[in-house]
């Protein structure tokens, strides 16, 4: 009786340890070219204003924006029905750092997109300055190769994996040294 309630037991944490809340990926922007920066995030988002057939706003995005009074900035996405592209606000001193046109760089609605990786080439709006946007996922981690990072995490079924192993062989020790 006691072998099963240990296996279920061990069984429940494994199941908690599996389980978890299905989260969007985190996604790197790295933008080169005439105007370089960087930011982060999460590859479906909720945009605090949006136009359908037009594209998103995204308020107060933080990250590595060269002019910018406090590197913080509105990003917007447009649709590839208006030319496509992106444009970077500083809220704070009222500047455009960059409009572009170029690709869409997502895919469903404006009301509910998810951001397209891969890289994207994009003119400048009404000038002569090209880009380079590149999306990469954050949360893919390496590919295989020789070297894995040391750092990696084990996934949470890994762990799951891990501990129901040694529920199981710690039910059987118990249960030979009941005999």
């Amino acid at each position: 009786m006691k072998l099963m309630k240990s296996l279920k037991s061990a069984a429940a944490i494994a199941l908690l340890f599996s389980a978890g809340v299905a989260n969007a990926a985190l996604y790197q922007f790295n933008l080169t070219g005439d105007y370089t920066a960087s930011w982060q995030l999460n590859s479906t988002v909720s945009p605090d204003a949006a136009g359908e057939g037009e594209g998103f706003i995204l308020w107060d995005v933080e990250g590595n924006f060269p002019g910018s009074l406090f590197d913080v900035v509105d990003l917007t996405f447009y649709n590839a029905d208006i030319g496509g592209g992106m444009e970077i606000l500083d809220f704070y001193s009222d500047t455009y750092l960059l409009v572009t046109d170029g690709a869409q760089l997502y895919t469903g609605s404006e009301e509910s997109p998810t951001f397209r990786l891969g890289t994207f080439g994009m003119t400048e709006f009404g000038g002569t300055g090209t880009y380079t946007l590149t999306i990469t996922n954050l949360d893919a981690g390496p590919g295989p190769g020789p070297d894995p990072d040391p750092t990696d995490v084990p996934e949470p079924a890994t762990a799951a994996m891990l501990l129901s192993g040694l529920g199981m062989l710690y039910a059987s020790r118990k249960r030979r040294q009941g005999k």
